[in-house]
C-alpha cells in the first residue's frame, strides 16, 4: 500500500492506511500496546494488540492500520495529529532497535552535555533536538532568500588559503603537497573580490577559528553568513542591509517554525521600528552612566558591556537587537574603511542580540593605493593575496558587507546553554565527533 505521512493522516479519517516510521515511545498495557511514530512529518499514536516485542523504541517499522478519532476525553492538544489516532491492523519491523543507551521517550534528554555528543546520532532524533536544526535551517535558507530578493548572487568560497588575513594567531595551518596553507577564517577577501564583478554576492560558508577556548560561545568550526555590495554611500547603507536581512530571518521563524519554537519554549526576540545604534564611545559612556563601571578606555566591549547595553537596548528602545559601530581602527583587519572625520575610528559595526554578538560588518577599503598602505602597517605580505589586490588595482567601487554566525544566531534564538548545542556536530578544542581524549 502507498505509504502515507503521519501529518496527511488528518485528511484520512475512516481510511486504511500505511505509514512508515520509527518508533518513539512504547507503552505496553496488558493487552493493549500504544505506540509513539514519528516520521518526517510529525508523529502519531497507534493502538493494537499483540505487538511484537520487537518493535521496541527507535526499530523502523512499517505499519497499516484504520484511522480514527480520539474521543474527545482522550486528545492530545500538544500534538498536531493529537485528534486522531491509528487503529493496528499490521505491523512490519524493518529494521530492530538494539536496546537503548538513554531514555529517548522523555519530554526532555536532561543529559549532560559529553553524553548528549557521545551519542550524537541517536540524541538528535529527540524531538527537541530535531526542532533546533529545522529551526536553524529556516535561518539559513532565509538568509539565502532574502539576498537573493535584493539580487545578491550566491558564491561558494575556497575553504584552503594562502594567507590569514584575519589574524594569524586563530588559523589552522596545513601542509599543502609540501607548502604552507591555511583553512580559511573568513570568505571576506573572496567575497570583496567578487563585487567587482557581481556587485553584490553572499556565501553560506565553513570558516575555521583555531580559537584555543573551551567556553559555551566558541567552535573552532562555524557556519558564515556572509553578503558584500558595491556602489555604497555609507557604511549605514550597509547596517540597513543587515537589519532587513535579521528582521526577515526572524519573520521567517515565526511564520514556519511555530511548533518548534512551542516545543523548546523559545521566544523570538522584541525588535523595534528601526533598530538602536550607537558608536562604542557612546556606548561605554552609557554603561558608566547606568553602572559606574567605567571602561571608556576600553577598546572594545567585553561580555558584561555588550550584556548591560542589550539591557539598555530593550528599556529604552523595546529591542533585543542593537548595533554598535565606529570601533578602533587598529583592532579591526586591514581591509576596515576608517571614518575621515575620526581615522582613529572604523566605519565597522557589530550587531548584538540578547547580550551577545550576532553579526560583524561594515565598509571597507576600496582604494587600491590605501590598501597598500594598510598592508604595510599591518605587517602583512601582499603576494599571498595577490588575487584580491588585483579586484583593487583594476578598478572597485566603495563596498561594504557583514556576517551572521549561524549557530551563534540559532543559540541565542532559542537561548540555548551551550553554543555545542546549536551545531549538529560540533568541533572544538575536545572533539571530532568523538571526544580527543577518548582516543588513543
Amino acid at each position: 500500500m502507498k505509504r502515507t505521512l503521519i501529518l496527511d493522516t488528518l485528511k484520512a479519517v475512516g481510511e486504511s492506511v500505511t505509514i512508515k516510521g520509527w518508533v518513539h515511545v512504547r507503552r505496553d498495557h496488558g493487552k493493549i500496546v500504544f505506540l509513539d511514530i514519528r516520521d518526517r512529518s510529525g508523529m502519531i499514536q497507534v493502538v493494537g494488540s499483540e505487538v511484537t516485542k520487537d518493535a521496541r523504541p527507535q526499530s523502523v517499522v512499517y505499519i497499516t492500520g484504520t484511522v480514527q478519532k480520539r474521543p474527545d476525553r482522550l486528545v492530545n492538544p500538544n500534538l498536531p495529529t493529537g485528534t486522531v489516532e491509528l487503529s493496528l491492523q499490521s505491523i512490519e519491523v524493518v529494521s530492530k532497535a538494539e536496546e537503548l543507551p538513554l531514555d529517548m521517550g522523555a519530554a526532555d534528554l536532561n543529559l549532560e552535555l559529553p553524553t548528549m555528543l557521545d551519542y550524537r546520532a541517536l540524541t538528535l532524533r529527540h524531538p527537541k533536538q530535531a526542532a533546533i536544526f529545522k529551526i536553524q535551517a529556516v535561518i539559513i535558507d532565509a538568509f539565502r532568500r532574502f539576498l537573493q530578493e535584493q539580487d545578491f548572487t550566491e558564491f561558494q568560497s575556497p575553504n584552503i588559503i594562502s594567507s590569514a588575513p584575519e589574524g594569524g594567531a586563530e588559523v589552522f595551518s596545513l601542509d599543502y603537497f609540501g607548502h604552507q596553507a591555511f583553512l580559511s577564517q573568513s570568505p571576506q577577501l573572496y567575497k570583496s573580490l567578487l563585487v567587482s564583478i557581481y556587485e553584490r554576492v553572499f556565501s553560506v560558508n565553513k570558516v575555521f577559528r583555531a580559537e584555543p577556548s573551551v567556553t559555551t560561545r566558541h567552535l573552532t568550526e562555524v557556519v558564515s553568513l556572509d553578503a558584500e555590495m558595491g556602489f555604497i554611500e555609507d557604511y549605514l547603507e550597509v547596517m540597513d542591509m543587515a537589519e532587513s536581512t535579521i528582521k526577515f530571518i526572524l519573520a521567517e521563524v515565526e511564520k514556519h517554525c511555530g511548533p518548534e519554537l512551542t516545543l523548546l519554549e523559545a521566544t523570538l526576540p522584541q525588535v523595534s521600528d528601526q533598530l538602536p545604534r550607537l558608536k562604542l564611545t557612546e556606548a561605554l559612556e552609557i554603561i558608566y552612566q547606568r553602572t559606574g563601571r567605567d571602561h571608556r578606555s576600553e577598546k572594545d566591549l567585553d561580555p558584561e558591556d555588550e550584556r548591560e547595553i542589550c539591557r539598555y537596548a530593550l528599556e529604552e528602545f523595546g529591542s533585543d537587537l542593537i548595533f554598535i559601530s565606529h570601533y578602533y581602527t587598529k583592532k579591526k583587519p586591514f581591509y576596515t574603511y576608517a571614518d575621515p572625520e575620526n581615522p582613529e575610528f572604523n566605519q565597522g559595526f557589530d550587531l548584538l542580540g540578547r547580550g551577545v554578538e550576532w553579526m560583524t560588518g561594515g565598509r571597507r577599503v576600496h582604494d587600491y593605493q590605501e590598501i597598500q598602505t594598510r598592508i604595510k602597517d599591518w605587517g602583512m605580505d601582499p603576494g599571498k593575496i595577490e588575487l584580491y589586490l588585483q579586484s583593487l588595482r583594476f578598478g572597485m567601487p566603495p563596498l561594504g558587507g557583514f556576517a551572521f554566525g549561524a549557530e551563534r544566531i540559532t543559540m541565542h534564538l532559542l537561548q540555548l546553554p551551550n553554543i555545542r548545542l546549536a551545531s549538529l556536530f560540533p568541533r572544538d578544542m575536545e572533539r571530532i565527533d568523538s571526544r580527543l581524549s577518548n582516543q588513543s
